[in-house]
């Protein structure tokens, strides 16, 4: 296994420790928050820092693998998911948008799934890529929040940032249906997969 591919394998193992840190308050002891916090904070630059390691690594010293482009995605939306999952359970992220966005992901992946089998890549568009920049963007902004929160209960400007913070998850949200759209047009268009019987 190659440099990338284990800075993704280390993403996949990290993001249930992240998971771990976020709950340790909640499922233990109130008094240790502020642990739970610094913890989920050092995981949380861990998990993006490999993230961006891994594709520079992979790109620079051509170190792209079969392997790689199964995993690196799969880590991507494993991270993000549970991100979002961890933020809307302390009613951080709307259930609404995160919902639309697991919907989004299980679908996509299960239309990856069929277009691995036939040997084709899923084609990358313009919404995929704003997706995704939407995904980290808020995923960030979402535990910059959670530490204000825990830090700083009762600053007067969080309501402000939480209303803020909720257009942009719904605006990821909906860039992830109109990505998973534009696929799917791309791909009856191109009638890969048309051969397939129902």
């Amino acid at each position: 296994m190659n440099l990338p591919n284990r800075l993704t394998l280390a993403r996949l193992i990290m993001t249930p420790l992240f998971f771990v840190a976020f709950y340790l308050p909640m499922w233990f002891n109130t008094s240790l928050q502020t642990l739970s916090t610094v913890l989920v904070l050092l995981l949380f630059i861990a998990i993006e820092a490999t993230d961006l390691l891994d594709g520079i690594i992979a790109r620079k010293r051509d170190l792209v693998t079969d392997l790689g482009k199964v995993m690196d995605p799969f880590a991507d939306t494993f991270a993000r998911l549970t991100y979002f999952v961890c933020l809307m359970s302390v009613d951080i992220f709307p259930i609404i948008a995160f919902v639309v966005i697991l919907w989004r992901e299980l679908a996509q992946s299960f239309i990856r799934s069929l277009m691995m089998r036939e040997g084709k890549a899923l084609p990358a568009n313009i919404w995929g890529k704003t997706k995704a920049v939407l995904y980290a963007i808020s995923a960030v902004a979402g535990v910059i929040y959670l530490i204000l929160l825990r830090s700083f209960s009762t600053l007067s400007v969080l309501p402000l940032l939480q209303t803020i913070l909720n257009v942009l998850f719904y605006i990821s949200a909906f860039a992830s249906i109109a990505s998973f759209f534009t696929y799917i047009y791309q791909i009856k268009k191109s009638k890969i997969l048309s051969h397939l019987s129902m």
